[in-house]
């Protein structure tokens, strides 16, 4: 079977062509938000849309003009975007799931007492990561006609006249309940949404419209998943205790828990993993949201010309010499949820060069996945034996032993880099009727710790100690 699948993602949309489980060709075209000062960070939906075709049509071309059996959509889950259902046309920018504009909305139903309420029914945090608030604020500055809706959705309706968003998607917004995967009339009511304006809740697999986007042939679109549960898939973690972790703009660490939802007790949050027809798979999920983000700030203050610069300057030092970084350029994820919360450094001293702060910067985004896995192992009631990683920073052979010697279990690294497109090309092509043969995991490398358990556990704590400094900053 030949799957066209694309990966629509935050700063870029990449699309492969699989032809019978081989990648033959894969493209990527650009689509970076542009952040402000008020911690807004919005996308034009032209753009995404755009993005979308070049990429289809070029991975296309360079699998030699392939005719695909079957798309898969692959989206960025929180990012939300307001548009006329009549023209298609969107109202305004989208807004980036990384945009904390909506922290006062929050704030205001925390004050109400809804976090406690909204936890228990959706499994998530009260927090403006997810969808809810940002349609809520937007709501507040569109044309009240507007549908407001996840970024699939509109994408979808382009292509193939739908309006429909798949379960696992969905419940990035807050508005699903957990248990059933359907829309919660009490989640919505708490943000003043009408059910009857949402969309269709599907399964990820599953013929839902045609398209001509691709070729003058109609085309299934037959696979849909939000990004992070799509790579979950594909490296096989299918079972509880299974975890991954993707660096990519963010780092996203997700551990299945089986056909057992899981509402987190150490600050992850509980979400679909994927459903396939009846049958629901779920997950832990925790966040970290400046990753590549964090190596491109190191680009534009200096540091390095170029992410290959990454390892090449940090393997100069043997440590960052109490150098500590804390990844919230755009606040703290999981297991904090501090929206507000600032990036730091500390430790620095005249002795400090650009070496000692590349390497603080691999060894915060280290240590707070290691604390999220550490979290999730506490959820499920056992400790995590390895995890599965993939994304572009992957390729830093510093970042993956500093993930292994904090966390003191193997790390094993995807052999690909498009696990989000493998994992959706598989729901197509399980939706368009073949097997799910596409999500086989195979790794390229294990990674052991170096470094023994007692000095893992001092380094995480002691990164935590400024970590939770960042935090009385927020208050």
């Amino acid at each position: 079977m030949r799957i066209l699948a694309i990966d629509q993602g935050t700063s870029a949309t990449k699309a492969i062509v699989v032809v019978d489980g081989v990648v033959v060709a894969e493209a990527e075209a650009d689509c970076a938000p542009i952040a402000a000062a008020d911690g807004g960070v919005e996308v034009d939906p032209e753009r995404l849309w755009q993005s979308v075709l070049i990429a289809g049509h070029q991975a296309i071309e360079q699998a030699g003009g392939v005719d695909p059996d079957a798309i898969g959509l692959a989206n960025q889950g929180e990012t939300i975007v307001a548009w006329d259902r009549s023209t298609g046309r969107p109202h305004g920018n989208a807004i980036v799931w990384q945009d904390r504009r909506s922290a006062a909305l929050c704030d205001a139903l925390r004050a109400d007492g809804w976090a406690t309420q909204l936890a228990a029914i959706t499994g998530l945090k009260l927090d403006p990561y997810f969808g809810a608030p940002k349609i809520a604020w937007l709501r507040e500055r569109v044309d009240p006609s507007a549908a407001i809706t996840t970024s699939d959705v509109w994408l979808l309706n382009r292509l193939c006249g739908s309006f429909v968003t798949d379960a696992a998607t969905a419940g990035r917004t807050l508005l699903l309940d957990l248990d059933t995967a359907t829309w919660s009339p009490t989640a919505c009511g708490a943000f003043g949404i009408d059910p009857a304006t949402l969309p269709s809740v599907v399964p990820n697999a599953g013929v839902i419209g045609e398209t001509t986007a691709f070729g003058s042939k109609p085309k299934p679109v037959s696979g849909l998943c939000v990004d992070q549960q799509a790579a979950l898939f594909a490296e096989s973690c299918c079972d509880a205790g299974e975890a991954k972790c993707t660096y990519g703009t963010g780092a996203f660490l997700l551990a299945s828990t089986g056909h057992s939802p899981t509402r987190s007790s150490n600050g992850l949050v509980g979400c679909v993993a994927w459903q396939l027809g009846d049958d629901i798979t779920w997950c832990l999920d925790g966040q970290v949201y400046t990753v590549g983000a964090a190596v491109t700030w190191l680009q534009e203050i200096g540091c390095i010309g170029a992410p290959s610069d990454l390892d090449a300057l940090s393997a100069t030092v043997s440590s960052s010499e109490g150098v500590t970084f804390v990844p919230g350029l755009a606040g703290l994820g999981a297991p904090f949820w501090a929206p507000n919360a600032k990036g730091s450094i500390a430790g620095l001293s005249v002795s400090t060069s650009r070496a000692h702060v590349v390497r603080a910067v691999i060894e915060g985004i280290a240590a707070q996945v290691a604390w999220l896995a550490r979290a999730a192992g506490a959820d499920l009631g056992t400790p995590l034996v390895r995890l599965r990683v993939d994304g572009g920073l992957t390729r830093s052979r510093v970042l993956l032993q500093t993930q292994a010697d904090l966390l003191q279990i193997p790390v094993e690294v995807y052999p690909s880099p498009n696990a989000t497109a493998l994992g959706v090309a598989a729901f197509a092509q399980i939706g368009a009727g073949g097997s799910e043969s596409l999500a086989v995991w195979g790794q390229a490398t294990v990674v052991e710790p170096q470094i023994g358990p007692d000095e893992a556990e001092q380094r995480l704590h002691s990164w935590r100690s400024v970590a939770e400094a960042c935090l009385v900053l927020d208050a």
